[in-house]
C-alpha cells in the first residue's frame, strides 16, 4: 500500500511540472517494489534421549546336595585301577512298625447258628475279648467257616465236645423264616421296568451310578450291573453247587471291566424281639482266565459287602472270592416297626467280571432258653 501511494505522489509532481513548463519535457521513472521472498529454513532439533538395553543374564542357582556313597568290596578297584563312577544311594528313612504280638489262644471254626455270644459260652471266653483279639468292627456279624482267635482258651468246649463238632445248649432257638420269597423261588419281575434288573418278586434294588472315589480303587463311576434270576437249568453243572445254595434258582448280578455299587433289600414289618438275619452269596470277582478256568481275584478289596438294617447295619466288609459266604446279624427291637432289611455289594476294580451268586436268605426271631 505504502508503494502505490508513493507512486501517485510521484505522478502528481510530474504532472505538475509539466503544467508549469511551456515545453513538454522526458521524465524517467523508475519503479521501485520490494517484494518480501519467502525463504525457508531447515532447524534440526538435537535432542538426547536415553536408551535401555534388555541384556539377557544366565544365573546359575548353586544347591548343596547331601549324598551318600556306598561302595561295594566287589566294586572295590585295585590302586593302580582308574577308580570307577561311583553308586549314589539315596537313602530313604523308611518307618519299622511295632512288632505286633498276637493274642495267644486256640482256634474256633465258626459253625451255623453260632454267635460271639454262643462262642463266648461254648468256650467260656467274654465275646468282648473274642472280638478284640480278631479285629471285629461289629460283634454282631460272623460268617460261618470263619475261624477265630479265642485267647487264652484252651480248646475245650465248656459243654464237651470239640470245635468241629460242637454242641450248642445255649444258642438261641430260631424260629420260622420271616423273609418273603427268601430263597428266590416263587417269581421275579422287571425293577422300574429295566429290562436288565429282574428281581425276585418282593425284593427291591439301589445302584450307585456316581464316581468310584474309593482309594484303592480303578477310579471312573460305578456302572449298573445285569441281574438275572436263574433257575439250575441255566447253570453249568459244574458251578451248580457252588452258585445254588436252596432250591432251583438263585439272583446272578454281573457286570464286566467295571466297578460296581448295588444292594438288594425288602421291607419286613416286626414285633419287639431278638432277630437274627443270615444271608448267603458267592463272589464270581475274576481277573482272567486261565483256559477254561476262572482266576479268581484274591485280592481282599475284591468284593465287599455290608449287612442294611434301615439306616444302618454293618460297615463294608470283605468277601472272599471263589467261594461261598454265610454271614449272620442279630439285631433287637424294642417296639414294633418295619424294617428294611439286606445286603450291599460293591466291586471298586475293574476286571474281567464283577459277579455275584445270590441266594437263601432267611430273618428268624431267636429266643434264649
Amino acid at each position: 500500500m505504502r508503494n502505490q501511494v508513493r507512486i501517485l505522489l510521484m505522478i502528481f509532481v510530474l504532472v505538475a511540472a509539466v503544467a508549469c513548463s511551456a515545453e513538454p519535457q522526458v521524465v524517467e521513472v523508475t519503479r521501485i517494489v520490494n517484494n518480501d521472498v519467502p525463504v525457508t529454513i531447515e532447524v534440526t532439533r538435537v535432542v538426547t534421549q536415553e536408551t535401555t538395553v534388555e541384556v539377557p543374564v544366565e544365573v546359575t542357582r548353586v544347591v548343596e546336595v547331601a549324598v551318600v556313597v556306598t561302595a561295594t568290596p566287589e566294586s572295590q578297584p585295585e590302586p593302580t585301577a582308574v577308580p570307577p563312577t561311583p553308586t549314589v544311594e539315596v537313602i530313604v528313612p523308611t518307618a519299622v512298625p511295632p512288632t505286633a504280638v498276637p493274642p495267644t489262644g486256640a482256634t474256633y471254626t465258626v459253625v451255623p447258628g453260632d454267635t460271639l455270644s454262643v462262642i463266648a459260652n461254648k468256650t467260656g471266653i467274654a465275646a468282648e475279648d473274642i472280638a478284640t483279639a480278631n479285629g471285629l468292627s461289629n460283634i454282631n456279624i460272623i460268617a460261618v467257616g470263619q475261624e477265630l482267635i479265642i485267647p487264652g482258651w484252651d480248646g475245650e468246649l465248656a459243654a464237651g465236645g470239640s470245635p468241629e463238632n460242637p454242641t450248642q445248649p445255649a444258642a438261641p432257638v430260631a424260629g420260622a423264616n420271616l423273609l418273603p420269597n427268601p430263597s428266590f423261588e416263587e417269581g421275579w419281575y422287571f425293577f422300574n421296568g429295566v429290562a436288565e434288573w429282574q428281581l425276585p418278586n418282593q425284593w427291591q434294588l439301589a445302584v450307585d451310578e456316581g464316581p468310584n472315589n474309593l482309594s484303592p480303587g480303578s477310579g471312573g463311576s460305578f456302572y449298573r450291573p445285569e441281574i438275572r434270576v436263574l433257575s439250575r437249568a441255566h447253570i453249568p453243572p459244574a458251578e451248580q453247587a457252588l452258585f445254588l445254595f436252596d432250591g432251583e434258582n438263585t439272583i446272578k448280578a454281573f457286570k464286566g471291566d467295571a466297578p460296581t455299587n448295588f444292594s438288594i433289600f425288602t421291607d419286613v414289618a416286626l414285633q419287639p424281639g431278638s432277630y437274627r438275619f443270615t444271608a448267603n452269596f458267592f463272589p464270581d470277582a475274576v481277573t482272567g482266565y486261565n483256559g477254561s478256568q476262572k482266576v479268581w481275584n484274591s485280592d481282599p478289596l475284591a468284593a465287599e459287602y455290608r449287612i442294611i438294617q434301615n439306616g444302618g447295619g454293618t460297615g463294608w466288609q470283605s468277601a472272599p472270592a471263589g467261594r461261598k459266604n454265610t454271614v449272620t446279624y442279630e439285631f433287637t427291637l424294642t417296639a414294633p416297626g418295619t424294617v428294611r432289611l439286606g445286603v450291599g455289594f460293591r466291586n471298586r476294580f475293574a476286571q474281567s467280571n464283577n459277579g455275584w451268586f445270590i441266594d437263601d436268605w432267611s430273618l428268624q426271631k431267636i429266643n434264649t432258653p
